[in-house]
């Protein structure tokens, strides 16, 4: 009988499984689908850039077409493509004072491909001293369109090697905004009579795309309201330490592999996104212009919504509702997320009176200290005065499985993602209807500056 039990066991659990597929309403098993997919295996974690981001876009682009929705910019797809440029250290050699340096205590910044100096170059040299603040010195310096050389003291010599470690992974910028500054960060030393620099980027241009469709409006038309979430993630965690690997190596063991999935971050905004561009199209009666826009390269940067807003006018666009994150229950309970910058304009105040009947609700940011409106893709519009704010429901504060490989599809709640999605149709419908404008708010740069 045991051993007929242990036979039996996986037949009860894939009948489970099927009962509560079978029990699914047709909004969530829409969710699923879309979730399983796009934070599936053979999507690699969605780098940036990867061909699993490139498979995530078609996959995105797809649904837009068998949806319905108008390419952005009348293109012949939903493709908003734009260019890239990765830089990661290749080769270094600094000699100082006729010693070569250990590579531990160098560490060299600059977007050139090759860097050959010496002491008959033109150079600035500099100092970060015990008691000033490393990291503030350091941006400081970067500003620097010349060749700079920072002795820095060795009482930093924790942050400096925690500052050296990360930038030897690859750093992103516009190909049109490289800089022509070098800045060699020396740590120990404090005079320096001769110097001898060779140093050597490996510089990648890519294309990347943002996935982009729209609903016209009808008698406002020119007035647009954007609903947003990124569909990029971190890809393959590959392990950074000796302790690291034999945790990958435990990992898989346990059957975990080295693939962070981002089901919740953030193939549950990307799902919601979809979802509701279904909705509004099905409803046919917007009054302004809907924009549905998955963007790519948040994770290093928001490059997307940067090149977004570029094809853009600002003062066209009412409002941005942003998703990020919303796979598990908020610290609310149940019927709950919360909106970042929610003190900033009335957007919160309006969706919140849109549910008067519901018992759903939208609270203030938990987690002020976390900076969270300034750290996702709606930040670059609220920086053109654009109500812009992310709609969340993540604990941050103790989510295990934030920006890991274990945020996979099985930790999230399909039926509390479904809510929200119905949380946001509902709350939205006076302002996709042009009845409600929230108000705007300073803006931290112009729409030239931004362009």
């Amino acid at each position: 009988m045991k051993g007929l039990q242990v036979v039996l066991l996986p037949v009860f659990c894939l009948l489970s499984c099927s009962d509560t597929q079978t029990q699914r309403t047709k909004g969530e098993q829409e969710v699923e689908r879309i979730i399983r997919i796009l934070s599936a295996d053979d999507m690699q974690g969605r780098a940036t850039p990867s061909l699993g981001l490139e498979k995530a876009s078609k996959f995105i682009d797809e649904e837009f077409r068998a949806i319905g929705l108008k390419a952005f910019l009348d293109n012949d797809n939903f493709l908003q493509q734009f260019p890239i440029r990765h830089i990661k250290p290749e080769e270094l050699c600094v000699t100082i004072n006729g010693k070569k340096l250990a590579a531990i205590s160098v560490m060299v910044i600059t977007d050139l491909q090759k860097v050959s100096a010496n002491q008959k170059s033109p150079v600035r040299v500099m100092s970060i001293e015990r008691g000033q603040h490393l990291i503030k010195r350091y941006q400081e310096i970067l500003k620097s369109d010349s060749l700079v050389l920072v002795l820095v003291d060795e009482s930093h010599t924790k942050a400096f090697k925690d500052l050296r470690n990360k930038s030897l992974s690859a750093r992103t910028i516009e190909p049109g905004k490289a800089k022509s500054g070098v800045a060699v960060f020396v740590l120990g030393l404090r005079k320096v009579h001769t110097f001898a620099i060779d140093f050597k980027n490996q510089i990648e241009d890519s294309l990347l795309s943002n996935v982009v469709g729209i609903i016209p409006g009808k008698s406002k038309a020119k007035e647009s309201v954007i609903f947003s979430a990124h569909y990029d993630h971190l890809g393959i965690i590959k392990p950074g330490s000796l302790k690291a690997y034999f945790k990958a190596w435990r990992f898989k063991i346990l059957g975990i592999d080295s693939i962070a999935n981002g089901a919740d971050d953030n193939a549950s905004g990307v799902t919601a996104m979809i979802a509701l561009a279904r909705y509004f199209k099905n409803l046919n009666n917007n009054e302004r212009t809907l924009i549905f826009a998955a963007f790519t390269a948040e994770e290093i940067g928001g490059y997307g919504s940067r090149h977004f807003i570029e094809e853009i006018d600002p003062s066209d666009v009412v409002a941005v509702f942003n998703i990020e994150m919303i796979g598990k229950q908020s610290k609310f309970g149940e019927n709950s997320a919360f909106i970042t910058g929610y003190d900033k304009t009335d957007f919160g105040k309006i969706l919140q009176a849109n549910l008067i009947h519901s018992d759903f609700k939208f609270y203030p940011d938990p987690y002020p200290e976390l900076n969270l409106f300034y750290r996702s893709d709606n930040a670059n519009f609220a920086a053109l005065g654009i109500p812009a704010h992310t709609i969340s429901t993540d604990q941050i504060d103790v989510d295990r499985y934030y920006h890991t490989v274990k945020d996979e599809y099985v930790t999230l709640n399909i039926t509390h993602i479904a809510n929200i999605i119905k949380a946001i149709e509902l709350s939205s419908r006076s302002i996709v209807s042009g009845k409600d404008t929230p108000k705007r708010i300073p803006a931290l740069r112009s729409p030239l500056a931004a362009r």
